[in-house]
């Protein structure tokens, strides 16, 4: 059980990547998120409570709850929280966007997604990086109009 924990918790993988994971995972992300905009209105934002749920049960599972670079499955829930703002289908220059936005709030922790990080328990691993993609989304939607 363990094994599926870390496999979940590392986003398949991407987490064990050598220099930065959670750039990785969150680039890696844009693909499926992409995809699944594609595929109707609910699959994205079923998406992201499948991961952010899944999230909670793989980092306290793999006793990873404080927030290890490998556990990366945040930055996906994060990513695609952030892309619920897009249009369909988003352009490059929009997925771009949302990419860098949700980076850059990730990164510099501001305000609430600090707090949440400073948690140490599975529900701050997941809370900032979902913090980052709700504000991301907000900032992306008052961008875009």
């Amino acid at each position: 059980m363990r094994r599926l924990a870390v496999l979940v918790a590392s986003g398949a993988g991407c987490g064990f990547a050598p220099v930065a994971p959670g750039t990785v995972a969150s680039a890696v992300a844009l693909i499926p998120g992409v995809l699944l905009a594609r595929l109707g209105v609910a699959a994205l934002p079923m998406a992201v409570l499948l991961a952010s749920l899944l999230g909670l049960w793989a980092v306290r599972a793999a006793a990873a709850e404080d927030d290890p670079g490998w556990v990366v499955i945040d930055e996906f829930a994060g990513q695609w929280l952030t892309m619920l703002a897009l249009p369909r289908p988003a352009a490059a220059w929009q997925l771009a966007a949302a990419f860098a936005l949700f980076r850059l709030l990730d990164i510099g922790k501001p305000g609430p997604i600090g707090w949440a990080n400073r948690q140490h328990n599975a529900a701050g691993v997941m809370g900032d990086d979902l913090l980052a993609g709700a504000i991301g989304a907000g900032l992306l939607a008052l961008a875009l109009r």
